[in-house]
């Protein structure tokens, strides 16, 4: 399994802590703040958690950066038509194959970008993973890159939301066999969004 905590979208829904009668900019921190700490719970006190107990007192709470709905953008996702599987490298120098579902394409500071969008093969392709890399990857990101997931739509029409960006499990313990962005998903620009590099790192 890649992964067992909740994505902080799905995490903002099942709390429903998406709440009413602020401005839309603070509800939206509000909810996200709130999902990130209950992600800290689970961290912290599940049996199946990928921090160690004996790296949970430094290692948690996660570090992220603040809420910005500048990094909050829609995106178009371009079907790959051949529905091709690559083989995608993971950190322990595995080759994972992995569908690719498409491109995704949208813009941040004005400029345009992509990103590939995969599945898990065997899966049913109703879950997007998006692995990315970027200016901040290494220094104040996890060096091996970060990850979003995104349920799949209808209409090919989604929101990127890199408030939501996760480090994979390897960041917290090397048992974990984790996959690598490919160098297509390697964005330009800084994306000070989402989970910040674990402490210590």
């Amino acid at each position: 399994m890649r992964r067992f905590v909740p994505s902080l979208p799905a995490l903002l829904f099942a709390l429903g802590l998406v709440a009413c009668g602020g401005s839309p900019k603070d509800d939206y921190a509000e909810a996200l703040l709130g999902a990130r700490a209950a992600k800290d719970v689970m961290l912290r006190t599940s049996s199946d958690s990928p921090v160690p107990p004996d790296k949970r007192q430094v290692e948690l709470p996660l570090s992220y950066f603040p809420p910005d709905l500048a990094y909050r953008v829609p995106a178009s996702l371009t079907p790959d038509p051949r529905g091709q599987v690559v083989r995608m490298l993971t950190s322990n120098g595995q080759l994972r194959p992995t569908r690719v579902m498409g491109t995704l394409e949208f813009a941040l500071e004005g400029r345009p970008m992509k990103l590939q969008a995969f599945a898990e093969e065997g899966s049913n392709g109703e879950r997007l993973f998006v692995p990315f890399t970027d200016a901040t990857t290494g220094r104040e990101t996890y060096g091996a890159g970060r990850y979003l997931d995104l349920d799949r739509t209808p209409t090919g029409i989604y929101v990127i939301d890199f408030n939501t960006a996760y480090n994979p499990y390897c960041a917290y313990n090397p048992a974990y066999d984790c996959p690598v962005p490919p160098k297509e998903n390697r964005l330009p620009i800084p994306i000070r969004a989402g989970e910040k590099a674990p402490r210590g790192h």
